[in-house]
């Protein structure tokens, strides 16, 4: 038998070839295709997540406050535009600066980053080029004022809620982002892939509040007009409804411009003499006094416990009513004396003093009530007066609800209404009522009290209007800097 030649081993060896080549290529295609075909596409394909606007924050009549927009940046790659003329003629339209169209038309570039956002609309002509990439941007914008901003508060460049609403509602206004899968071409250009389809992204829900934007502008021009005319640093202003309790404005001033918080609701002071009425209503609720029930206020001046108590108004003696009428510190001091410690504490815990209120604010104030257990010998002088007390003004216009809608301490409300992207109603406000506090009986005799500071000669003479009767309460408390009480100055206050 011959040796096989080396023609033959030759061919041997190549037939052996291809026939692995063959099994190479039927494995390749008909095992392994779909596993190298995934690999690939996975090679050339991206996750991009798309972001979700915000919820809009509308005011209590629907009016626009708060509103995210889909802007787009920019990037242009000059190597892959096939017309630079035309391109910048696009760039013209969309009115970038001629420094940048002359770097976006450099075909020596290889990629430019256009400064700036742009809307959609805007820049319509140059995404339908090749060679320019966007990349979607949700910015909020606002139309408010000073004082609604203060409530509302912001998002910061990224979209984070930084304060206000817009951080205590954040899980609420924010949407739920979507998701593309971008494939990448030989050039390198992008594009949605067809065979992978994305999720698109939720808009958050939209908040309504109960501000009403036209009463929060009167509140602002009112409260910037008394600001000047006093020379004070700030103040604030709340209007709530009686009925059920919504916060229908909220302004806030400081002359600090750093300070940017609803101060209405994240500082509390001492309420001075405003506080007084509440002392009256429980001695009234409690039985333990009348409004006609008369006690010495000794001309003015009162020593009690190694303390004088002063009266601006001097009188011998008065009735309760008049106590309040003339703002006495005398006499709120004698009928005080009925309660024991604990009396006078839950009676003014009761109003909701020393308790947040529970609106959706981030930093909201608790203001300050010490139980008796921390009460000095002086404490209960004191907080008859208003003093030792601290409170917000929205805890004090809260309080103050109770006397003017029958007895009832009400959960003030912030939002009247939260709906999904799709309309879908997800909460409405409705009355809350906290606790009663005064019988409808004792409420309207308080209310006859405080009609007399108004109309009968009282504090707050001045308040009197001739188109319709108003009840209210002056209040003038020391102001305080650094845990002290100040040499000059004051902070006044009306109900």
């Amino acid at each position: 038998m011959k040796a096989p030649s080396r023609v033959g081993i030759i061919h041997l060896t190549l037939a052996l070839f291809v026939v692995a080549l063959l099994v190479k290529t039927a494995q390749v295609q008909l095992w392994d295709g779909r596993r190298l075909a995934a690999t690939a596409v996975h090679q050339q394909s991206t996750t991009s997540v798309i972001p979700a606007p915000r919820g809009e924050i509308l005011d209590a009549r629907g009016q626009m406050l708060a509103q995210s927009s889909e802007t787009v940046k920019l990037d242009i790659a000059p190597k892959e535009v096939r017309d630079l003329h035309k391109l910048k003629t696009a760039l013209q339209r969309a009115k970038i600066s001629p420094e940048w169209i002359a770097r976006a038309t450099d075909p020596a570039r290889r990629w430019v980053s256009l400064p700036g956002r742009h809307l959609a609309i805007d820049v319509a002509a140059l995404t339908a080029m090749r060679g320019i990439y966007t990349t979607p941007i949700i910015e909020r914008a606002y139309a408010f004022t000073e004082g609604t901003r203060r409530i509302i508060g912001r998002v910061d460049a990224d979209g984070a809620a930084v304060d206000g609403v817009e951080l205590a509602l954040d899980s609420i206004l924010k949407g739920t982002p979507g998701v593309a899968t971008v494939m990448k071409d030989a050039r390198g250009r992008r594009f949605e892939s067809p065979a992978t389809p994305g999720t698109p992204p939720v808009q958050g829900n939209t908040v309504t509040l109960t501000i009403n934007q036209q009463l929060q502008e009167i509140a602002e021009r009112a409260l910037a007009d008394a600001v000047a005319t006093m020379g004070a640093e700030g103040g604030d202003v709340v209007v709530v409804n009686p009925v059920n309790g919504e916060v229908l404005a909220m302004a806030s001033h400081r002359a600090d411009p750093r300070n940017t918080a609803s101060t209405a609701l994240t500082e509390p002071y001492e309420p001075g003499s405003t506080l007084k009425p509440f002392i009256a209503a429980m001695l009234l609720q409690q039985g333990k006094a009348r409004e006609t029930d008369v006690v010495p206020t000794f001309n003015g001046a009162f020593t009690i416990n190694g303390r004088t108590i002063n009266d601006e108004h001097p009188y011998p003696q008065l009735a309760l009513s008049d106590v309040i009428r003339f703002s006495s510190n005398i006499g709120i001091v004698q009928f005080a004396e009925r309660f024991s410690a604990r009396e006078e504490y839950e009676a003014l815990r009761d109003f909701g003093f020393g308790t947040p209120t529970g609106v959706p604010y981030p930093v909201e104030a608790a203001g300050t009530l010490r139980p008796p257990t921390k009460w000095s010998k002086q404490s209960p002088n004191s907080m008859a007066m208003g003093y030792e007390v601290a409170v917000t003004p929205l805890q004090l216009a809260a309080a103050y609800v109770a006397i003017a809608n029958g007895g009832e301490l009400l959960e003030p409300a912030l939002v009247k209404e939260v709906r999904s992207a799709d309309g879908t109603v997800l909460y409405r406000h409705e009355r809350r009522v906290v606790r009663r506090v005064l019988s409808p009986a004792v409420a309207r005799r308080v209310r006859q009290m405080l009609l007399g500071v108004v109309e009968g000669g009282g504090t707050a003479k001045r308040a009197d209007l001739a188109t319709f009767s108003m009840a209210g309460k002056t209040g003038t408390a020391r102001r305080t800097v650094h845990g002290a009480y100040a040499n000059a100055g004051h902070i006044p206050t009306f109900v």
